[in-house]
């Protein structure tokens, strides 16, 4: 996913579609610098990580 579109969804207040290795995750922080996103499954929302923005999918 691209920064600017992972920005976007991060500040939305409507729910996107996103996965990360298949799980469905929130995204919370965009960091655009490092190319990472702060998420969490959204089954585990004590479960955060960063991640790789390019292993966060739109569907």
């Amino acid at each position: 996913m691209n920064t600017q579109r992972a920005a976007a969804i991060a500040a939305s207040p409507v729910m996107a579609h996103v996965t990360c290795n298949g799980e469905p995750v929130y995204i919370q922080h965009v960091d655009e610098g490092n190319q990472t996103a702060r998420i969490y499954p959204l089954n585990q929302p004590e479960n955060e990580k960063e991640v790789p923005l390019s292993e966060l999918i739109e569907h």
